[in-house]
């Protein structure tokens, strides 16, 4: 392998006048269908190994969420129509064994996978009546299989592609991560369990002062008048401010909670299930968190959709990972 080392003839961003930085939490309809994707890549990568002692071709990457309908209520709204999820993609349906076909049941281990996945992730998504999985997941093509096939003691790659990596974290990237895994820790939804999976932060630095912008969907079931949902964005964005603290954050800053809100028009940012998904917003594979959880315009990075491509000779994934 040749290695080349090259000087980057540009300022480091810490030193850059502005700085962007977003994170789509756990919640957000982007990072749902991501999750989604990896899952059945994964369930799909497991059965292989039980069944035939190694992964096999597949490559779920095309995933779309719909998002659904839903009213929400003081007191604990309904949904009206589920969440629609749709994945696609190549997979290893049939392995021919001493003469004898094996069926592999693709589309049941895509829909488990799927279901499990956001029964671990959502406190107050009902997998059974809030979503509805769609499976689109066809046989690979007989080149592509063939050669995963030739890769057996050296993986050969089926595509061309690249990864990009860059270290370490800026102070306001760390801080970006940090406020989103916080307000989705299971320490903090014990203490504020009225605060649900979909957060999404952004922040913006020009020169030594930041502007964070939190979006973060409160629970209906847990408040009985607006008075109630305004206390507890101030007690969240207490929580926010206490949080960068702690992890010594050194910029000036300002903070906005569910900055969109209108509370004498009653437009506020509850939802039955703790996610846009539910209503307001759609998804698709690839357009959320870079693979190390981040969206960083001012960085070098790939666009590669890394979720559910198959963790044995995907150069798109491995190189990123």
């Amino acid at each position: 392998m040749n290695v080349v080392i090259e000087r980057l003839q540009r300022e480091p961003v810490s030193a850059q006048r502005i700085e962007i930085v977003e994170r789509k939490g756990l919640g957000h309809p982007d990072h749902m269908i991501d999750l989604a994707s990896e899952a059945v890549s994964r369930y799909l990568s497991k059965h292989y190994l039980t069944e035939f002692g190694r992964i096999l071709h597949h490559n779920i990457d095309k995933g779309l969420l719909v998002g659904g309908a839903a009213r929400w209520r003081f007191g604990g709204g309904e949904v009206l129509e589920p969440i629609e999820i749709i994945v696609a993609g190549r997979a290893t349906r049939v392995v021919e064994i001493e003469g004898r076909r094996v069926e592999i049941p693709v589309d049941e281990i895509a829909v488990r996978a799927i279901k499990e996945e956001l029964s671990r992730s959502f406190r107050f998504l009902d997998v059974e009546r809030h979503v509805s999985i769609e499976v689109k997941i066809r046989p690979g093509s007989e080149e592509l299989r063939k050669t995963f096939e030739k890769g057996e003691e050296v993986p050969l790659a089926n595509d061309t592609s690249f990864g990009v990596a860059f270290a370490p974290f800026t102070e306001v990237e760390r801080a970006v991560l940090s406020i989103e895994r916080y307000l989705n820790s299971p320490e903090y939804k014990r203490k504020r369990p009225f605060v649900g999976e979909d957060i999404k932060v952004m922040c913006l630095r020009r020169g030594g002062s930041c502007v964070f912008t939190v979006a973060a969907a409160f629970i209906d079931r847990f408040f009985r008048n607006v008075n109630e949902y305004l206390a507890a964005k101030e007690v969240v964005i207490d929580d926010i401010k206490d949080h960068l603290a702690k992890i010594g954050f050194s910029y000036d800053y300002s903070l906005t909670l569910n900055a969109a809100d209108d509370p004498k028009e009653m437009n506020i940012y509850l939802t039955v299930t703790g996610t846009s998904a539910e209503a307001g917003d759609d998804g698709n594979t690839g357009r959320g968190n870079r693979v190390y959880g981040l969206i960083t315009p001012n960085r070098q990075m790939s666009l590669e959709a890394v979720a559910g491509k198959n963790p044995v000779s995907h150069v798109g994934k491995i190189y990123n990972v």
